[in-house]
């Protein structure tokens, strides 16, 4: 047994069952994971629900002579410390010294592991051991979330952060302490007794999620047992002789409990400065948290003042601009909230470029995205003078989303809305059959872009039929294909193997693109496919490319470790990626729309198909498996994709036929000429 995860089953059953769901998500057999039984009500039954479940759980009892803390600390107000609680310390030593594993992960019940967190640690675990007994101490990437899922700072210890070597830990006698804070002095020792043996390792990647709770917890209820963090520190002070490296964390942590309203009450703040023992008085570190708060404020009052004025003069500029004749030789283009320079709109500039040449093309960009603006192609960065300057004066607007900053469209103006995708998820007013996933979201102003648009572009009938029901407005419809996909009818052999081998896919080698959708409900890049898994699988015949939605940024934050498994979300271009790939997987992404165009194998892995149509809809039902609604294999796990890959069955003649009737229904339009057409009919007789 190489892992033993320890699940202390304390407080609210539903943090504790998410935390135990996490551990067993991944089929690993090298784990075992301890749910501890306290006296908490209803643990028992938790606790045997899953083990009946699943072999790889056995339940721990927390000795009775090792009950939860009810003593109050000394330094304790007699109001505290029959509210704050049971705390874990028990229940983890029960779980170390049940275990069977080589190493220990310590999780608190508020705390989840990530998707792929469980393989990355036993790949770490199984590659440090290959010349011995592996690290004493292994720390993962931890992370902090509040119930909104945003990101909370904080300096304070936590179990979840490494992985120990059980033989160490017992060596060592390291213990939690029984009461509050009893975290403190363990996992301190531990990191400095593996540092200084030498023995320690991290793993790059954020593994545990920590979710503050708001309310019913001991970190979120005020009072003097909070001043038990002070004896905690006196305590690994006093087990590390005093060594010096304790102090910077041990300051950091006391003045993180000191400024936190759910934790030490305004009254009792001068009392735990003093039993601190911090440097100066309370009365001085006041002030100068005050002095600090107020020049942050004014340096943030100065800067939003500056912005607002530099907004006024802007728009006041911008309304000069708005009489001035508009130029029928310039055309702005934006893409996807201004990234860059991408999809539809590339393709049609880069047509008009050739057809055109008089009409110059200027890219709306944000200043964070400029460097995605290939060399030689003009841009304005959003807000800037040059940007509503061009905004005003254009005589043609090209978008495959929105401008940024309200801009008024002119009459003269001609203003083509591409789109990024076909519709498999609700869009425009259809999305107000679901609020929760709608909360901010002005449906006027979504009709009052609507009534702007001249054109709407389409890649076949359905997408026509839903954009003219969610965005009611007197735009006329071009079913003209989509430019973006003209590049997979006349893209040569010799360019693809380029594209190919600058990616560094081998040749001979099976390379398959995973691009997976985001999902409204989630925060971040979270996959449900773990895809060095799959390429371990599949073995080294195989590449995956994984490509996250773009709302997350530049990286999938987790690729690589095999090396075939390559993060191409940096990428581009996305049809390169197209090109290159032998077949796609994903989930619910508008690329398989695009993909189909090349009559190549399309693999839905669809594992939370129910939530997704609950959560968003959808127009259709994409594991019907009815011709012309499913693009080719189903997999709603994991290991069912996998055995689709290993027997072939991703491409056979059943899976066949339903990618030809996907691509009659979605892709009558596209041959390679989009493009051409949609330029000559949006610019008209600018030529």
């Amino acid at each position: 047994m190489l892992l033993s995860v320890i699940v202390p089953l304390l407080g609210s059953p539903g943090y504790a069952r998410a935390a135990l769901d996490s551990v067993l998500a991944d089929p690993a057999t090298e784990l075992e994971a301890l749910a501890v039984v306290t006296p908490e009500q209803g643990s028992a039954a938790l606790a045997a629900e899953y083990a009946r479940r699943d072999p790889r759980v056995r339940t721990v009892a927390v000795p009775e002579t090792a009950g939860p803390e009810t003593a109050a600390p000394e330094t304790a107000a007699p109001d505290a410390p029959g509210a704050l609680g049971p705390h874990p310390g028990p229940a983890l030593n029960a779980g170390a010294d049940a275990a069977r594993g080589g190493h220990l992960l310590f999780l608190d019940t508020d705390d989840v592991l990530l998707p792929g967190a469980v393989p990355a640690v036993l790949r770490a675990l199984r590659a440090l051991r290959a010349d011995g007994p592996g690290p004493d101490v292994l720390h993962l990437g931890h992370e902090r979330v509040d119930w909104w899922g945003a990101a909370v700072a904080t300096p304070e210890p936590a179990a979840g952060d490494q992985v120990v070597r059980r033989a160490f830990w017992t060596a060592h006698g390291l213990r939690f302490a029984d009461g509050p804070y009893g975290e403190v002095a363990p996992v301190h020792r531990a990191a400095l007794l593996a540092a200084d043996a030498g023995a320690s390792a991290a793993l790059e990647r954020v593994c545990v999620r920590h979710r503050v709770r708001r309310t019913g917890t001991f970190a979120s209820t005020p009072g003097r047992g909070h001043f038990a963090v002070i004896e905690a520190y006196a305590r690994l002070l006093a087990e590390t002789g005093d060594d010096p490296r304790v102090h910077p964390p041990r300051t950091a942590h006391l003045l993180a409990v000191l400024e936190d309203p759910g934790r030490i009450r305004p009254a009792d703040r001068a009392d735990f400065f003093r039993a601190a023992a911090l440097e100066g008085t309370y009365a001085a570190h006041r002030a100068r948290r005050t002095r600090d708060a107020v020049a942050a404020r004014v340096r943030q009052a100065a800067g939003r003042g500056r912005r607002v004025v530099r907004r006024q003069v802007m728009r006041a500029a911008y309304r000069t601009d708005l009489h001035r004749g508009l130029d029928p030789r310039l055309a702005v283009y934006g893409a996807y909230w201004n990234r860059g320079v991408a999809c539809n709109p590339a393709a049609i500039h880069a047509k008009a470029r050739e057809l055109l040449p008089h009409i110059e093309g200027v890219w709306a960009v944000s200043s964070r995205h400029r460097d995605r603006v290939p060399p030689g192609v003009p841009y304005v960065i959003e807000g800037s003078r040059a940007y509503w300057r061009a905004m005003a004066t254009a005589g043609y607007l090209v978008n495959n989303s929105s401008f940024p900053g309200g801009f008024t469209k002119r009459p003269g103006q001609r203003y083509l809305q591409t789109h990024h995708g076909t519709p498999l998820k609700t869009m425009g007013l259809d999305q107000r059959a679901y609020p929760a996933l709608t909360n901010g979201v002005s449906f006027e102003k979504i009709l009052a872009h609507a009534d702007q648009w001249d054109f709407s572009l389409s890649a076949n009938p359905h997408s026509t039929e839903i954009w003219d029901r969610v965005y009611p407005a007197g735009y006329t419809h071009l079913e003209l294909g989509y430019p973006r996909n003209d590049v997979y009818f006349t893209a040569t052999a010799d360019q693809v193997a380029k594209i190919r081998a600058d990616l560094g896919i081998a040749e001979g080698q099976t390379a398959l693109l995973y691009a997976p959708t985001h999902r409204d409900y989630r925060k971040g890049f979270a996959p449900d496919l773990d895809a060095e898994r799959l390429a371990r699988e599949l073995g080294p015949g195989h590449v995956l490319l994984v490509r996250a939605h773009y709302f997350y940024g530049r990286s999938t934050g987790g690729a690589g470790g095999s090396g075939r498994v390559l993060d191409v979300t940096a990428h581009p271009r996305v049809e390169e990626l197209c090109l290159a790939a032998d077949a796609l997987i994903t989930d619910y992404s508008s690329l398989m729309f695009d993909y189909a165009c090349l009559d190549r194998p399309i693999l839905v892995h669809a594992p939370d198909w129910a939530a997704y149509r609950a959560a968003r809809g959808t127009y259709f039902d994409l594991l019907s498996g009815r011709p012309g609604e499913t693009p080719g294999a189903v997999a709603t796990t994991q290991e069912e994709l996998t055995e689709l890959l290993r027997t072939g069955r991703w491409r056979s003649p059943e899976t066949a036929a339903l990618r030809t009737a996907f691509r009659e229904r979605f892709c009558p339009y596209d041959d390679g000429h989009a493009a051409e057409r949609v330029v000559r009919r949006f610019f008209g007789d600018a030529g």
